[in-house]
């Protein structure tokens, strides 16, 4: 009984919804789900549906995508809170693990593991200290970059995705304080450290990738692994003794040739390779 991790499937496109397609299935094992399965519920519906009978269990965590509404679409459309708790009716309704939900402890190999999947979004503080808030969106824009969430990316209730971070970020601090006293991985969308983030060719883009606020997550919650996605970029490191592991499968032209999508299913617990 093993962990795996994938994110960013992004099956809006043709070509990863036929990649999912042709996924092995391990129905001992399960398979965290790190966000950004797609744009809407049809996607992500897709997504459970073709991985649900093949792992013994899903867990899900919401990427920016799954929140995208386009401002053309009618009134009715859920929006902010509301969409994201439509996801998460969704995910239950298939009886998928959410961050609403009790953490399950994890008693297969490496374990046992209190696994903690989060939603907590990102507030412009991946940044540099001379520029503020309020400013750092022009500041990106400066650069030519300018993320889609701004227009798609609607927080309401709240007055903006920073005030609603804070709002996620405050909600999981009193959550993950009370859980249990086990090693535990962390399972969230978004990187926790901003030395994480390294993309070169758009490294201004970094404002809309996490929060300063989850930095030290990794220690004071005892984390063993910490596991993400959002940058496309794949790859192990370490801080602290602690793995933090980038999932990401990304869109088509970003893939190595020759790779198929169980080259992208990472293995979290146990880890296949020498401890740091």
């Amino acid at each position: 009984m093993k962990l795996f991790a994938i994110s960013d499937l992004h099956v809006a496109y043709p070509d990863n919804r036929e990649a999912l397609l042709g996924v092995r299935p391990r129905p001992d094992d399960w398979l965290l789900l790190g966000g950004d399965l797609g744009e809407t519920e049809d996607h992500v519906r897709f997504v459970l549906d073709t991985l649900g009978p093949r792992f013994a269990r899903l867990v899900w965590v919401p990427g920016n995508h799954e929140l995208y509404v386009h401002p053309t679409s009618p009134p009715s459309e859920p929006r902010g809170v509301e969409r994201y708790l439509r996801y998460v009716e969704l995910c239950r309704a298939q009886g998928v693990l959410t961050p609403e939900d009790e953490y399950p402890i994890w008693e297969g190999e490496g374990g046992p593991h209190v696994i903690a999947p989060l939603f907590l979004l990102y507030d412009y503080s991946f940044r540099p200290n001379d520029v503020t808030e309020a400013e750092a969106v022009d500041w990106a824009a400066d650069a030519g970059i300018v993320a889609a969430d701004e227009v798609l990316l609607d927080p309401r209730p709240y007055p903006g995705r920073a005030a609603w971070c804070r709002a996620r970020v405050a909600q999981t601090e009193e959550r993950l304080a009370r859980a249990p006293a086990l090693p535990k991985v962390l399972v969230n969308h978004f990187p926790l450290r901003r030395d994480l983030v390294r993309i070169p060719r758009i490294p201004r883009f970094s404002i809309w990738c996490g929060t300063r606020a989850t930095e030290d997550w990794h220690l004071r919650f005892g984390a063993r692994v910490v596991v993400h996605g959002h940058l496309h970029v794949r790859r192990t490191a370490w801080v602290d003794g602690v793995r933090f592991e980038e999932v990401s499968f990304g869109y088509p032209r970003e893939r190595r040739p020759g790779w198929g999508i169980d080259d992208y299913i990472r293995q979290i617990l146990p880890y296949p390779g020498p401890e740091a």
